[in-house]
């Protein structure tokens, strides 16, 4: 497996993910944007300081993640993946999470958030493994991770 950031020749894949999540019923819990081909596009051809990156095996996109926020300017960024049903379980998450923890540093980041919704235990279980420190603001629980 191969993490690689969101490039042209990814759009396929991407879009093949997508689709696979919103088969799933993935946009409950994962909706940073919608899950279509022609937004796997747009993030494919993106260019700005924000992260978009995906875990590859073989020709397959596995995971999908990203850290935003820097390009509206803020200097913690906001950290979110969303797996492959058929992948859960198997520690894809937790490889990409990685590899955005350090790509994040990389950029001069000392911590990164995220937010999960309260009742997602399986992304729960991850991120307090992972050391996130999660405190409930609403419906949703915030998080954050010093790096």
């Amino acid at each position: 497996m191969r993490y690689e950031p969101l490039n042209p020749d990814l759009g396929d894949a991407l879009a093949e993910l997508f689709a696979a999540l919103r088969a799933a019923g993935a946009e409950r819990w994962f909706h940073p944007h919608p899950l279509t081909r022609d937004e796997a596009e747009r993030l494919c051809a993106y260019d700005g300081d924000d992260v978009y990156a995906v875990l590859v095996d073989g020709t397959r996109v596995v995971a999908y993640g990203m850290l935003r926020g820097w390009d509206a300017g803020y200097e913690i960024p906001s950290l979110g993946i969303a797996v492959h049903p058929a992948e859960r379980g198997q520690g894809v998450g937790r490889t990409l999470m990685e590899r955005l923890h350090e790509e994040a540093q990389a950029r001069g980041a000392t911590q990164v958030r995220l937010t999960v919704y309260a009742d997602n235990e399986p992304a729960r279980r991850l991120y307090e493994e992972l050391g996130y420190e999660l405190e409930l603001k609403g419906d949703d629980l915030v998080g954050y991770l010093a790096l």
